[in-house]
C-alpha cells in the first residue's frame, strides 16, 4: 500500500474518534422530525453516559478510514494525471477538479457508511452500527446499503473539491505571509489552521445537501420501530427521494431548515480537519513523501 494510503487512513479513524460526539448532534438537529424540538445544548445533556457520545462510531471509524484512504489516493493520482494531461502545473482550477474526482470515487464506501452512521445515532431504542447493517442486508440486499447514493455522491463530488481547493489556497496564503519557512512551530500551526479552515469551508459548500441527505437516509419504515422521521403512517410506505424530501423540508421551514446545525457543524469540522491533516502531513513525512514530493500518475 502506498504512503498516502495509510496517511489516508489513519487520519481519517483519528478525525471520526475526535469529532463523533460534535457530529452526533449536528445529526440530530437536522433531522428533528425524528425527536422532540430542542437546541444543541439540551441536545448535549441527553449524553448522560459515555455510550452515548459514540453512538454510530463503529461504522464511521471503520468506512472513514478507507473512505479516506481512497479520498487521498484518488486526489494524489488525478490531480497528477490532470497536470501532466493539461501540460500544466498544478493550480488551483486542478486541485478543485481532483477533488472533485476522488471525493465521487468515496461514494462506494461513503454511501453505506453515513446511512449505518444516521439510522444508528436516530435510533430509538439505541442500536448498533451492526446490527442497523445486519438488519438493512437482510430486508433489502446490497443494494439498500446504498439508498441516499445520488445525494451522497453530489455532496461528497463538490464537498471534496472545496475541501482540497481550500486547504491549497490558506496553505499559499500562510506561506506567501510568513517569514521562517524552516521553523517547526510555524509548519505546525499552518497546518492546523489551514486543515481547520478547508473543513469549515468545505461543510458550508455542501450543508444543504447534506441535511437533505441526512433526511433521505434517515427514512426507515420498519414496522416494528418508530420511524426514524416523524410519521404519523405505521404501515410501510415508498420512501421519497432528494427531490421530495427537500421540498418538504423548505415547506417544513423554509430555507433555514438546509442550515439547521451549521454551527455545530461548522465547530467540529474546524477540529477534526485541523487534527486530521496534521495526522496525515506527519505520517506522509515520516514515511518519505513529505507534502511537495511529487505523486506520479499511474
Amino acid at each position: 500500500m502506498s504512503a498516502d494510503f495509510w496517511a489516508g487512513y489513519i487520519s481519517g479513524a483519528v478525525g471520526i474518534l475526535i469529532g463523533n460526539p460534535l457530529d452526533l448532534i449536528k445529526v440530530r438537529l437536522q433531522a428533528r422530525d425524528a425527536l422532540p424540538s430542542q437546541t444543541a445544548t439540551s441536545y448535549v445533556r441527553q449524553f448522560e453516559s459515555k455510550s452515548a457520545l459514540v453512538a454510530g462510531t463503529a461504522a464511521p471509524v471503520l468506512g472513514y478510514g478507507a473512505l479516506n484512504a481512497l479520498l487521498f489516493v484518488s486526489y494524489n493520482r488525478s490531480e497528477a494525471a490532470i497536470n501532466a494531461a493539461l501540460n500544466t502545473p498544478s493550480n488551483l482550477w486542478t486541485t478543485w477538479f481532483a477533488g472533485a474526482i476522488g471525493g465521487l470515487a468515496t461514494w462506494v464506501v461513503s454511501t453505506p457508511t453515513e446511512l449505518i452512521k444516521c439510522r444508528a445515532q436516530l435510533s430509538s431504542p439505541p442500536a448498533s452500527s451492526w446490527s442497523i447493517a445486519k438488519q438493512i442486508f437482510k430486508a433489502e440486499g446490497i443494494r439498500g446499503l446504498y439508498f441516499g447514493g445520488a445525494v451522497t455522491a453530489l455532496r461528497d463530488s463538490v464537498g471534496y473539491g472545496f475541501y482540497f481547493w481550500s486547504y491549497e489556497l490558506t496553505s499559499k496564503w500562510v506561506e506567501s505571509s510568513r517569514q521562517n519557512s524552516s521553523a517547526f512551530s510555524q509548519d505546525a500551526a499552518k497546518v492546523l489552521l489551514c486543515g481547520g479552515l478547508a473543513g469549515v469551508v468545505t461543510w458550508a459548500s455542501i450543508f444543504p445537501l447534506d441535511v437533505i441527505k441526512t433526511r433521505v437516509q434517515a427514512q426507515t419504515f420498519d414496522a416494528t420501530t418508530t420511524p426514524l422521521l416523524g410519521s404519523s403512517v405505521s404501515s410501510p410506505q415508498k420512501r421519497l427521494g432528494a427531490v421530495e424530501v427537500a421540498r418538504n423540508a423548505y415547506r417544513e421551514g423554509g430555507t433555514r431548515v438546509f442550515f439547521r446545525g451549521l454551527t455545530v457543524c461548522s465547530v467540529r469540522a474546524f477540529i477534526v480537519n485541523a487534527v486530521q491533516w496534521a495526522v496525515y502531513e506527519w505520517i506522509m513525512l515520516e514515511l518519505g513523501q513529505g507534502r511537495h514530493k511529487r505523486v506520479e500518475p499511474i
